[in-house]
């Protein structure tokens, strides 16, 4: 079997989890989700996530793989398709890559730098240097003000990141880079984009929330605050804060709702710009063509 991959991206709520069950069950395809919250466990309403038994019909990944309080960053998310793809070509399946967060396709089709050879020494160094985290954060600002200035002073990840390139390689991550640009991980990929119309998708995006309410949206909040508190990243989602507002009692159930659905839209705007500007032949089309339009460039 010559295994073929493609995507399908499109703005939030426009029919992307559907339309991609569809094609996989046509194409032979596994599913890998490019979601930047159905990746998490137990934030399943929030997320609108297929259902249990849409992700019975086609094996998927990319969902339900970690918790809500464990770190996610591009180079994890590439190291999952890296894997997702060797069961597929094992498996004799085809793979379909779907999902709102964009930015994790173009990071396979753009690629990523790679990084020094870090040996156990370094690793236990930079681990102690980790322990006066500010410390370590202002040496590195002061090496390499371009690089540190994009990192939070508390995001311990990218600050031990930063230090393993600079105690490994002796450059700063700025130089290591220049010298090391990303090499494409995924070179020639379709990529079909659903379009949509932004008024219908509001229509849509209101009836979602309401939906998302109806299932126990709150409940499902008031369930990861209480086991997760409000300190990780995944709990900043569209649809978690508001929540959280209307609890503090900042909001009214209606006000709350109403900002889910603004907020979601203002994403969906960002997402549709997005896509149309950083991918090079791109095939868009409404999404009642679109999988007429896919089975026809994968038969050719």
């Amino acid at each position: 079997m010559n295994f073929k991959q493609l995507a399908i991206i499109g703005p939030t709520a426009s029919g992307k989890s559907d339309l991609a069950i569809k094609t996989a069950q046509k194409l032979d395809a596994y599913i890998l989700s490019i979601d930047s919250l159905s990746i998490y466990k137990e934030i399943d309403i929030v997320s609108a996530k297929p259902s249990k038994s849409e992700l019975n019909e086609v094996k998927h990944f990319g969902i339900n793989e970690i918790y809500p309080d464990q770190y996610f960053s591009v180079d994890i998310f590439i190291d999952l398709y890296k894997k997702v793809k060797k069961i597929c070509i094992n498996e004799n399946k085809n793979l379909i890559i779907v999902g709102g967060t964009s930015f994790y396709l173009k990071s396979l089709v753009n690629g990523l730098s790679t990084l020094p050879i870090i040996n156990d020494a370094v690793k236990k160094e930079v681990a102690i240097s980790l322990n006066e985290l500010e410390r370590s954060y202002e040496m590195l600002l002061k090496l390499d003000e371009k690089y540190m200035q994009k990192i939070a002073p508390t995001d311990s990840y990218r600050i031990e990141k930063a230090l393993l390139i600079y105690k490994a390689s002796g450059k700063t991550p700025s130089d290591w880079f220049e010298i090391n640009p990303p090499i494409s991980i995924i070179e020639n990929l379709k990529v079909f984009n659903i379009a949509v119309d932004r008024g219908i998708l509001r229509s849509r995006i209101k009836d979602r929330t309401s939906k998302m309410f109806d299932l126990g949206l709150i409940d499902e909040v008031c369930y990861l605050e209480q086991k997760y508190t409000r300190e990780p990243n995944s709990m900043g989602a569209i649809g978690i804060v508001e929540v959280l507002d209307y609890l503090d009692a900042k909001s009214t159930k209606e006000q709350m709702l109403e900002l889910i659905s603004i907020h979601t839209a203002q994403l969906a705007k960002r997402q549709q710009t997005f896509n149309k500007t950083q991918f090079k032949n791109i095939i868009s089309a409404p999404l009642e063509e679109l999988e007429s339009i896919i089975l026809s460039h994968y038969n050719s």
